[in-house]
Formats: C-alpha cells, structure tokens, sequence
C-alpha cells in the first residue's frame, strides 16, 4: 500500500523500480527484527562485564564483591546468546548496530534497573523457568519496547521501521513467550515463510499497479454518496489491493482479505475510513457470490 501510495506521489511509473525498493523495505523489517534481539543479548552482556568491573574496584563493596546475579543467569538470556540460528543471522545480514552505539544498551539497562519489576524479580530467591520467561516478557513489553530514546534511536537510523516497530515487538514478545524450557532452541524467524509468500508480495503489488483502472470501476458506482474524487488517496489504494486479491487471488478467502485492509484502514487512513471501506467491500462480496464471481477455493470462505 505504501509502494503504491508513494508511486502515485512521485508520478512515477516505473514498476520495477518500486518494486525493488519494496523488497528492500521488506528485507528491513528483518533487520529491525534481529537488531531487537540483538539489544536483548547485548543488555545482558553489559551487566555482566558491569559485574565483572565492579568486582575490581580497590575498594569494591561486599555487595559488589558478591553481586546478586540473578538477572545475567536468567535462562531466557542464555537460550538467546547461544542461538546459532541467531548468530547466523546476525552475521549474514551484519547486525552489528551496537558496537558502536552501546550507550543506548546502558541507557536501557538504566531505565530496567530502576524499574520495581526488576527490583521485585531480583529480591526473589528462586523461581521456576516459567516465572523467568515471564518476567523478561514483561520487561520487554513495560521497559524495552516503548523505550523512547530506543525509539529515536529507530527513527534516526532507518525511517521505515518505524511502521514496522510494534508488529516486529509483538512478534519477539510472542516467541519469547512460547519459550517451554531452558533447553529450547530459539529460532530466527524468516524474513518470507516460503518463495510463495515472497511471490505473493510481487503479485499483489503489480496485479494493483497494473490494473487499477479496471479495479477502480469495481466500486465507484457503488458510493453513491461520495464523489470518487472525494474518496482519500489511501482509501482508494486500500479498495484497489483488497478487490485485486478478490479477483486475481482465489485462494484468499473473503474475509481474510476484509479483515486485512480494515485494519491497514485503521493503521493508515482517517477515522472513518474503515467503516467506508468494510462497507464496501461488503457489498462487493455479496454481489460476487450472486454472481458466482470470482469463484473461490479457500478455507474459511464467506
């Protein structure tokens, strides 16, 4: 939707052209993801060489002499470290932001630190796998992810991951939480689930850019109270990629593709644009099914 949206802003007319930044930005959210991860090891990292140094100190306290390590031996941060999908991951795609911007790792230690879930998990003299996973879930969620300097952080290296940054924190939230045992491997997510799934990224884009006359005429007799040139760019790019998958994608069920675009709708355009579109979209469908077209072969058609 954006490519298409940014091609309509530009004038331009060179699909492949768009398309190759498309890809581009897609292969970036797989960065974002593994340079999260990253920040997760690299924090554990850091207190342990804090540890270390404060152990050395001339005059160390006994509580520095005999740290509460409770924190650095959290199995979660093992599992993680000793990923070899991970580390491959991080090697092939050169994650290495760290390295040279560790004051936002100590910025982030800072902030856990001072945080009361950290200090209660600490005070805790034992706890099973299951209360250890929950709490760096949880410290993700309350200190990590919505950290804002983190987040400038984002903005400022790359612009695009901004979109990308809560469905990337929702999908490491999720595979930390489906941790079962200190033995499981972590694996690192693909970028595409199978050459399927990076087709359909290439198809959906040219099947809308190169169609969108006849797509157009799909629905704009069908708003009678608005004037096409009334109806917001977005809204326009939505409806065009969501009757696209209705007629040129048969295995998409009816209302996957509904549900989809709603909430880019949501995401992207004005308040009530959600309700314009599902609407129409709607009504799109019953006419297809009187019609009998296009025919669909999908699991949980409408």
């Amino acid at each position: 939707m954006q490519s298409i949206y940014a091609m309509h802003q530009s004038n331009s007319d060179s699909i492949e052209k768009e398309e190759k930044f498309l890809y581009h930005s897609i292969d970036n959210i797989h960065n974002l993801y593994l340079t999260i991860l990253s920040a997760l090891i690299e924090i554990q990292k850091h207190e342990v060489d804090f540890l270390e140094k404060s152990k050395k100190k001339f005059l160390a306290t006994p509580q520095e002499l005999n740290p509460n390590t409770k924190f650095i031996d959290n199995p979660v941060f093992s599992i993680l470290s000793e990923s070899n999908s991970l580390s491959m991951a991080f090697a092939e795609k050169k994650i290495t932001n760290w390295d040279l911007n560790d004051d936002y790792i100590i910025l982030l230690l800072n902030d856990i630190k001072a945080n009361d879930l950290y200090k209660e998990y600490m005070e805790k003299k034992s706890t099973s796998f299951e209360e250890d996973r929950d709490f760096i879930v949880q410290l993700f969620t309350d200190v990590i992810a919505p950290n804002e300097k983190l987040y400038e952080y984002f903005e400022d290296h790359k612009l695009t991951w901004i979109d990308d940054i809560p469905l990337v924190n929702t999908t490491i939230q999720r595979q930390i939480m489906n941790l079962k045992s200190p033995s499981q491997e972590f694996k690192a997510l693909r970028l595409y689930k199978d050459e399927d799934d990076k087709e359909f990224v290439k198809q959906i884009f040219r099947k809308t850019v190169l169609n969108e006359s006849v797509l157009e005429v799909e629905y704009v007799d069908k708003t009678p109270n608005w004037d096409k040139d009334r109806i917001a760019e977005i809204d326009t790019i939505i409806l065009k990629m969501a009757i696209c998958e209705f007629l040129k994608f048969p295995s998409i069920p009816y209302k996957v593709t509904i549900n989809e675009y709603i909430e880019i709708a949501k995401e992207y355009s004005t308040p009530k644009s959600s309700i314009f579109i599902n609407g129409i979209l709607d009504g799109l469908v019953k006419r297809y099914q009187d019609e009998n077209r296009p025919l669909k072969a999908g699991r949980g058609l409408l």
